[in-house]
Parts: structure tokens; sequence; C-alpha cells
């Protein structure tokens, strides 16, 4: 009997890969399903960028290897674009690296390093795959607990009291994910303060800054953050390109060496078309924003009266492609009240706990569904 490794039995499949199954096969036996679960856009790059990966795959070269650290041009593009965006200065040569999406990126950073037996700090609610990451390496998690009453950000004081001493990784995310929770300036010099008191590396994953955010902010402006932050950045939200597998990390030349050598051993470099369409993308400008966030603004206000019918609270002035809603209280857990509503309403939300226990109490809708199908929605109630 072949048997597979025993780090499998440290994590299980991702939740909405399971879930997902179940909605297909509900809509198999006819059920019209509207999928309000999975942040997966559903608008379009614009004509711009698909112009270009259009014309790149003629280019002399294009079906070649490509470099394991992205076209020069690439490179200067996300330094540009950090520049302009963030005010953050980055040396495109030795300051920044493309990956195939931050995700790959999640697990690059922690081979790169943590050993085995090292203590990794990931919030509660968080994204489910710094969990799933950290066990697959042989790292130990160690939540830290975020809350509505907080802020959504953590307790330093509190976690200063903890036995950091095995810590070597942060995992944070700011706009967070799942709850559009946003950092201000001072507290992302208190948790920089933080790491470099505790020798701990944070990586900040910044995926959403430009979704419904009017004030979008990264880590590393913050003085001498690079010499303990990196930051992980994707194009799959803000530009619409979440299936071309396009993201970026930024940090001090030593810390971005050490993730080219894992990187460099797990794959063989971008497809030159992506890259080119990537570099468009970059350059994009101000309007491209404003009608990005003008499409997700009407989605928004539809989310909210669909929350409104449900008896749900949420934030107002949370960002990104998601709207975090507290249900009722007295109501079932997140997990049966979601499953109540997809069987009985033909309608998919995610539940909060798969975020971690922090997130009972709470469900969150997806803004990547049309207009007209959020409508469909509250009318089923």
């Amino acid at each position: 009997m072949i048997r597979t490794a025993e780090r499998l039995n440290s994590i299980q499949e991702y939740y909405f890969s399971k879930k997902l199954r179940e909605v297909r096969g509900l809509m198999a036996q006819g059920r019209p399903i509207i999928n309000m679960g999975i942040g997966s856009p559903d608008l379009v790059p614009s004509k711009k960028v698909l112009n270009a990966i259009q014309t790149a795959v003629t280019e002399n070269g294009a079906h070649q290897y490509q470099s394991y650290q992205g076209l020069p041009q690439l490179r200067k593009a996300i330094a540009q674009f950090y520049k302009q965006r963030f005010q953050v200065t980055a040396d495109p040569d030795t300051e920044i690296l493309p990956l195939m999406g931050s995700k790959e990126g999640i697990m690059h950073i922690s081979l790169a390093f943590l050993n085995e037996g090292d203590e990794v700090l990931i919030p509660n609610p968080g994204y489910p795959t710094y969990t799933s990451v950290t066990n697959l390496v042989g790292a130990v998690p160690k939540y830290y607990d975020l809350t509505d009453e907080n802020g959504w950000f953590p307790d330093l004081e509190e976690l200063q009291k903890q036995d950091l001493s095995k810590v070597r990784v942060m995992w944070l995310s700011y706009p967070h994910m799942p709850t559009g929770a946003t950092a201000t300036r001072d507290q992302f010099k208190k948790i920089v303060a933080f790491a470099r008191k505790n020798d701990i590396l944070l990586v900040n994953d910044n995926p959403y800054s430009f979704v419904l955010n009017s004030d979008p902010a990264s880590i590393l402006s913050i003085e001498n953050a690079k010499d303990v932050c990196l930051e992980l950045n994707s194009l799959s939200k803000t530009f619409n390109m979440a299936g071309w597998r396009v993201g970026f990390v930024l940090g001090n030349d030593e810390h971005i060496n050490a993730i080219l050598k894992v990187k460099s051993n797990m794959d063989s470099g971008m497809f030159y078309g992506i890259q080119k369409g990537a570099i468009a993308a970059l350059e994009s400008t101000d309007d491209w924003f404003e009608e990005l966030n003008n499409v997700y603004g009407k989605r928004r206000a539809l989310i909210f009266q669909l929350a409104d019918t449900l008896g749900c609270t949420y934030d107002r002035n949370a960002v990104g492609m998601f709207v975090w809603a507290k249900l009722p209280q007295g109501s079932k857990s997140s997990e049966e009240f979601i499953d109540d509503i997809l069987y009985k309403k033909d309608l998919f939300i995610t539940p909060g706990t798969i975020f971690g226990s922090n997130g009972e109490g709470y469900i969150r809708f997806s803004l990547c569904i049309s207009e007209d199908k959020i409508k469909e929605a509250i009318a089923r109630f």
C-alpha cells in the first residue's frame, strides 16, 4: 500500500475546493445557485492589457523559458507603481521579485525562512493558506486574535507578554481579508517596531489596497521597514487578472535573494506574454481605478441591502471586494446559517469560520457578482 506523506495529516482540502464541489453538484441538479462566496473577479482586464498580451505572443522569444526574476521591464514597472501609488522606493534589480500569484509567495517565503518547529504568528480571522503552508513546512501556527472591538488589529501589548522566542514569521494583511479593516500609519509603525524588537520577519499581504479604498497604503512606507518586512502584492483583484497568476514580493536584497533560492527551484519563469500584460496593467491611469470602484461601489450598496434583509450588521467604512457581516444575535452558527440559505434560497455565502474561530458569528459576501444577480438574491427573501 502506497502511503501519503505525514505532512498531509496536518492540512485539509481547501474549503472552497470542497464546498464549491457541493455547489456545482446542486447546480447540476438544476438548482439556480447564486455564488457570493469566492472572490474571483468577474470583470475583465483593460483593453490595453489584453492588447499587450496578444501582441507579445508573436514576439521573438515569447515561448522560451523566461528569467526566474521576471523581465527587467516588469520589475521596473512594479517599482514605478510602488513609487507612484505608495511613495515606496524599491530597487527593481535587487528588491523586487515577480511571482506566479501571491499565494505562491506564501509558500516560497515559508520555505525560505522557517525551520521545523519554528513558530508563526497568524491572524485569527485570516487567510487560511497561512495556516496550511505553515503546517506543510513543519512549523507551528501561533494565532493572534483580531476582534471588532480592537478594529481588527492585533493587541501588541498582549502579544508582547507571550513567549515569542520561537517566532520567526508574522503574517498580516492590510487591508485585512476577510474583514476589510485598514491599518493607520501609526499602527504600521507600532507593528514594525514590534517585529524589530522580537527579531520577527513581518509579511504584509496587500492585494486589496485599490478596491473601494481612498487611501492605499504599504507597510514598506514606514522608515527602515525593509529591515524586518516583506510585502506581497497581486494583480488579481486590482486588475481583474486572477487567473493569470501574477504577483510580486518586495523587501531588502537579502530577503529577496532567500526567496529567489526557493523560487528558482520550483518554476521556470512566468510566460512572457503575461509579463507584458502585467506591465500594461501597472501603467494604468487613475481612470481605471475610478471605473473599477464605480462598479464595486454599486454592487456593495446592493450587498448592504441584502445584509440588511438578513438582519446583519457591517462596517460601511471597510474596504476591499468583500462585505464582512455580523449575524443577528441568537442566530445559528455561521456554517449552519449559510447552509440553511444555500438549500432554502439557492444562495452561497462564505461562513466566517473558515477564516478562524474569531469568524464565528460572521459571514462574508463577495462583490464579484453582477448587480442583476445581487438584486435577484434580494428578491428571493
